[in-house]
């Protein structure tokens, strides 16, 4: 017999706890969406960060809706509910508890996207007047 195929994609390829935190992004933002709470109208699960250990799990966000300080107690008030989602869907030892935080990279990149079109208007030639 030949060796066997490898097939793009695969496991080896992709590490366990990306693999883990891919999933758990998945589930929380599938409930998300089946929760439909109307103080969560904009909220975008980003990605998500599980400890090795599978104790705790960060779930970054982004929010084009409320405060920050809403969303995220919207969101505590959902977090059980979302462990039991992990618990029952992925097949894992320990069900992470779960904190959420705005996520930086969307934040820092809209802070760059202002002082570049700042600057570009600073920079923009006059036109003469017709």
């Amino acid at each position: 017999m030949g060796k066997p195929r490898e097939r793009q994609g695969s496991a080896r390829q992709f590490p366990r706890m990306a693999r883990v935190s891919e999933l758990c992004r998945e589930i929380i933002a599938d409930e998300l969406e089946r929760i439909g709470d109307d103080r969560l109208p904009l909220v975008t699960v980003t990605h998500v960060e599980i400890d090795p250990d599978l104790r705790h799990g960060r779930v970054f966000y982004s929010s084009l809706g409320p405060g920050e300080e809403l969303v995220v107690e919207v969101l505590g008030e959902h977090r059980a509910h979302l462990q039991g989602a992990i618990a029952r869907q992925a097949r894992l030892k320990r069900t992470p508890e779960l904190v959420f935080r705005l996520d930086p990279v969307i934040v820092t990149s809209a802070r760059i996207e202002e002082l570049l079109r700042h600057e570009a208007a600073a920079n923009e030639p006059e036109q003469p007047e017709q």
